[in-house]
This record gives C-alpha cells, structure tokens and sequence, in this order.
C-alpha cells in the first residue's frame, strides 16, 4: 500500500546486452498504421547497424509510431554520391527492420548516409579504421542507442542486444540531449555515465553534406571535458535550420550519435524524453545546460505517445490516494524499449473488497506462463483475482470468482498483507505477506502456496515459510516499519540458475539443485522494500526453508520481482521511490546475480506507487512485442478529474 518509503538508517551496464527495439502500437494486438504517403516520419527512421565486411549490411530502424516508406531513397557512402539501393522492404513498419547491401561497397575510415528521394539527409554513420568489423551498432537502445563497435556478433534484422558488447565505453555514454534551431542554434550534450569524459578532439556536423566536421572545443562556449551526469552547451557555427541534422563524432572520427528533425522540430527546440536516454520530441521550452522539461507535444523529432482509454466515475467509497516517497532514477536509466502508447486497462474502482472499500492496493502481477491469457493480481488486504481480457481491459474470471478471494494465513487466521505473487513452476501461487493487517505494527514476512484450483470463496495456504526472524530492523512496533518488508516474489527455474551458471553462496561452487532435494524445480526471489535487496530461498515440501543469501539491485527499495524468460533476466520493479524503474539482472560472468540494465515506464504513464509489473509470455507475442502490465497501488492516476483517476491496471508492450 501506498507509504512515503521512508526510514530510519537505509541511504535514502551491459546496457546494450539488453536493449530493445520499440514496436509503438495500442495495445499487443494493435496493427501496423498505413506507411507515410511522403516523407513525412523520416526523421525517426536511423541507421541502426552496419559493417563494412558481410556484404556491406546496413540496417535502418523506424523509432516512429507510423509505418514510412523508403521508395526512392538513396545511400552514399564517403563519397557523398547517392545511389539507389534495394532494401529488404519498401516500407520500414513502427519498430521494423530494413536491411540492405551496400551498392558502394564500405571500407575502413568509411561512411553511410541516407537520403529521402528528394536528397534531404535522413542519418549518417561514419567510422575510423576497423570500426565497422564484424560491425557498428547502436547499443543502450535500438535507433536511440550510442554508437559502439561490437564484440561479439551482427544482427542484422533483429534487435541490436545481443551484438553489443557487455558494457558500453565512457565515450557511448554522451548523448546529443537537446538542440535548437531558432538563431541560437545551440547543441546540448549529456553524460549518462558514471565518470568524465574528454570532448577535446570531438567534432560535430549538420546536415549539409558539402560541410566538413568542426571542432566542439572550437565553438562557443568552449568545451574539452564533460562531467559525470553533467551538460555541455555549444552554438554550431555551421548554422542549424529547418529539417536538418546534427552528428557528433569522437576523437577518431567514428560517430557518437546523431539527431535529425523535420520542419519546425526544433524550434524551440528538440529534447530527449526521458533526459539522456529517450528519443527527441519537440519541447515547449528549451532547457540547455540541464535536464530536459520533456513538456512537449511530441512532434518533430520523435513521438512522445498516448494514454489511452479510461475515465468513469468513482463509485461509493472508492477513494484513490496521492503518491508519496518520489526519488530519483538510479544513475544510467535508459528509456522504456517498448511501445510509447499505454492503455488504461481496467474499470474504474474495480478492486473494491469488504476489507478494502477505497478500491486501493492491488500491487503484485503475474502472467500464468501455462495460460497467458490468464494475469494474477494479489491485493494488500489480502485477496487475489483471477484477470482475463475483455473488451481490452482486465476484467475478474467470473468462473473464478467475479469479486476475488479472501486468502488467510495457515489455519484460515488472520489478514496477510499481500504484496507479491508469482506463479511457481507446479503452477500453484506464492504469495508475499509482510504483515498481518489485523496487527500491522508487527512484520510478518512470509510466503504462502495456493492451490488456484482449490474451490470455496477463501483461500487457505498449502504451506507456509515464515522469514521475519531474518529482518529484526522492521520489528520496531511501527506499522510503518513493519510495512518495509517483502513487497514481491519471484519464481526462478533451476534451469536458468544451473545454465547461466550461478554459484550457490553456500557452497561457492556451481548451483546444483540435487543438494536441495525438497525445493522443488527453483528457487523464489523474495524482493524487501526496506532496501531494495532480493532475498532468494528454496522454499521445502516439508515446511522449512534454505536461505541462499541476499542480492543488490542497485535501487533502494524492490516493490515488484519479476523472471521473464523472453529476455532470461529477473525484473527487479520499484515505484516512484526510484523513479518508476526496472532493473534486469543477470548472472555474470563470476557466477553472481548482477544489475545488467535499467529502464524507466513509459513517458506518459503517471508518476505513481506503481508496485506491480508483469510481462507476458513470449508465446504471445506479435511482431515481436507482447503485453506489459502495471498497477497503481493507489488508483490516482494523474489525479482528480484525469482519465486515470480510480484506475488500478495498465497495459503496454515490451520486447519478446
């Protein structure tokens, strides 16, 4: 439930390995808007890979929310000639590839550039001696991503991900931020990372291709060096107009990163939305030299998207609450890889129960992975629902039960505060509780198993593990404490574990699930509010437990935990504490579960207690997207009389 998360005594990448294209469309089964008519959208279509080996690939990425036809376009490489090519399609779809072979043939100390059929300049790569062997690739991002050489692979036609190397260079971590065209013709470039980086001997070009590159410590103000998580500002001296471009190259002369914009697009100016990592919108007001206000109607550059759907009136009692706690995203966030659209995606008040009539406190989400129509919800006053689609919004399984289901504690006693659910690999549900509501100064951190195909209106569980021995920091007989405990769960295979290579902490050898005989298939990740850590247990048919020990997610709370087996990474969720965040974990190459990559929600999705996140199976996907969910622990949307208000349920897409 909704608390301002805080507390005594708790501190207030290969990015690109798991980075993915966005496939913008309303709702998972959304089709594809008809391809441009002109070309109209080009400045959202970017070179997204190339090598100058393989037949001279080039792949193009569409980061628009509209399909755009590419009739007529040509390419050159240093040579600045344009020559026709033939793509792998005429038309690049919203999130689609387009693939094609070199007519020029590309060396070493080469260059790509893309031009509409009437010459205008739509993307430019350019690369010093090797840089495009096996290839260069976007990377932290597909079309939005830094340029980086990779390591490992091409992937042509598919997303960047797995060709990137397993963590970018200081160098891939600036970003063209913002830029202006209206006299000024300032360029804003941002340092994600987490140390400086020596601009001295970097350039920048436009659009124009009769232009050469010039220097950025040349132009005013000077500059040589950028800060960690700083701004560096320049005015171009080549004179930035109306449909041009900017593109920053480094020291070699291989580029960084680029931005183009259509007519009027960066007036005030372009900026990235979320600031350093999405793609460009047109902004109301220019912000150089800080962070972007991301205010504006998503023009020109890039499309800022659209929630959808909701509205209604509250009913009777339904009360929702404002967010508390609201903090910062951790250091290197990327944007959300998947559609920009989202879908408001259940009845308003939809959620009210005898023991929650606010209509408040649906947090923990799970697809069923043997029947992904199916989405579990757990609420904090101890009920859980069965969800299926109709109409476009998640609705009870009326054959389930229409209102939910009361869970108890062993023994049928007591109110759990059900925060976290997943779905184990029996197909039964485990469910978090951190305290008991009818005594809530108290922790009780637990997991309990349902059988969902037990009948009756309650539910009473099969086992029950009792961990609140393990946290005496949240037994100080504040309610507030008590409620810092487990916020969610996940189940995690032994097949991923033993294939990925994890080292059982208690042995510091290779996991080997035969030592564990009563725990089942795998082991459950449990994620603590209190400091964002994960706590991962082999849950025994005879009642007890094995603890393995805790993992750093890198965030200061976990409201939600997470295994997707579409991208293999658990999902560690925390809410507006953390700035509306995802951070997926790996095993590295120690053995050990690390942060690998962190994203933030969709830009338009409210800044909430969204405690809840599931993605669904990869058996669902289409054209390489499927449904993600999130629930807003405290149905206030975007307040009173917005669309969102007395909504729990979101709906967008993610990656398969």
């Amino acid at each position: 439930m909704p608390t301002s998360h805080s507390r005594a005594g708790v501190a207030s990448v290969c990015a690109a390995a798991l980075s993915f294209s966005g496939l913008v469309v309303t709702g998972i089964l959304a089709a594809q808007p008809a391809a441009a008519a002109d070309p109209a959208g080009y400045q959202n279509i970017r070179i997204n890979e190339v090598t100058s080996s393989n037949n001279d690939t080039v792949e193009l990425y569409n980061t628009g929310s509209t399909a755009v036809s590419i009739s007529g376009w040509k390419m050159s490489d240093d040579s600045f000639s344009p020559q026709a090519f033939s793509p792998s399609s005429g038309t690049i779809a919203a999130g689609g590839f387009v693939t094609f072979n070199s007519p020029k043939g590309l060396g070493d100390s080469d260059k790509v550039v893309i031009y509409t059929a009437d010459g205008t300049v739509v993307d430019r790569v350019e690369w010093a001696t090797t840089g495009a062997k096996p290839a260069m690739a976007r990377c932290g991002g597909d079309g939005t991503g830094a340029w980086v050489t990779t390591t490992v692979a091409t992937t042509f036609g598919a997303a960047n991900a797995g060709g990137c190397p397993t963590s970018l260079p200081a160098a891939s971590r600036v970003r063209i931020n913002e830029v202006t065209s209206d006299g000024a013709d300032t360029v804003e470039l941002y340092n994600g990372g987490t140390s400086a980086v020596g601009i001295g001997s970097w350039k920048y070009v436009d659009g124009d291709t009769t232009h050469a590159p010039v220097s950025v410590s040349s132009s005013s103000p000077s500059a040589t060096s950028i800060p960690a998580g700083g701004y560096v500002t320049f005015n171009s001296t080549l004179g930035l107009g109306d449909g041009d471009s900017v593109f920053l190259l480094d020291g070699n002369g291989s580029t960084v990163d680029s931005v183009t914009w259509a007519t009027n697009g960066a007036k005030p100016s372009d900026e990235r939305c979320a600031n350093g990592t999405g793609w460009f919108q047109t902004s109301v007001t220019a912000t150089p030299g800080s962070a972007n206000s991301c205010s504006g109607s998503g023009g020109g550059g890039g499309q800022a998207g659209h929630l959808l759907g909701g509205g209604g009136s509250l009913t009777s009692g339904c009360t929702p609450e404002a967010p508390g706690g609201t903090g910062s995203a951790p250091a290197g966030t990327l944007a959300w890889p998947g559609g920009l659209d989202v879908t408001i995606a259940d009845n308003v008040c939809a959620f009210t129960t005898s023991t929650g009539p606010e209509g408040r406190d649906v947090s923990g989400l799970a697809f069923d992975p043997a029947n992904p129509s199916v989405l579990w919800a757990a609420k904090n006053k101890n009920w859980l629902y069965k969800l299926v689609k109709s109409s476009g919004k998640w609705i009870p399984d009326a054959t389930w039960s229409a209102t939910g289901r009361q869970i108890h504690f062993a023994g049928g006693s007591g109110q759990p505060d059900s925060e976290g659910l997943t779905v184990g690999g029996n197909g039964h549900l485990y469910v978090t509780s951190e305290r008991d509501n009818a005594n809530n100064t108290a922790p009780k951190d637990t997991i309990m198993e349902f059988d969902p195909a037990a009948t009756g209106s309650t539910l009473t569980p099969i086992h029950q593990w009792d961990m609140t021995s393990q946290f005496p920091q949240l037994n100080t007989g504040s309610k507030d404490d008590a409620n810092l405990g487990f916020e969610g769960a996940a189940y995690v295979p032994d097949s991923w574990l033993t294939a990925n290579g994890w080292v059982d902490p208690l042995t510091g050898a290779a996991y080997n699930p035969a030592n564990y005989p009563l725990h089942g298939s795998g082991l459950f990740f449990a994620g603590l509010e209190w400091d964002g850590t994960l706590h991962v247990y082999g849950l025994n048919s005879d009642g007890s437990f094995t603890t393995f020990g805790t993992i750093a997610t890198g965030k200061v709370s976990v409201m939600d935990v997470t295994f997707d087996a579409g991208t293999q990474r658990i999902i560690a969720t925390c809410d507006n504490t953390c700035g509306e965040t995802h951070t997926l974990m790996k095993v590295n190459a120690a053995g050990a579960i690390v942060p690998d990559v962190t994203y933030t929600n969709p830009a338009v999705m409210p800044v909430d207690n969204l405690e809840g996140f599931a993605v669904a199976p990869t058996s669902t996907c289409v054209n390489g997207f499927r449904e993600a969910v999130w629930s807003d622990d405290g149905i206030y949307g975007f307040g009173s009389g917005s669309s969102s208000y007395g909504h729990s349920l979101y709906s967008g897409t993610f990656p398969c």
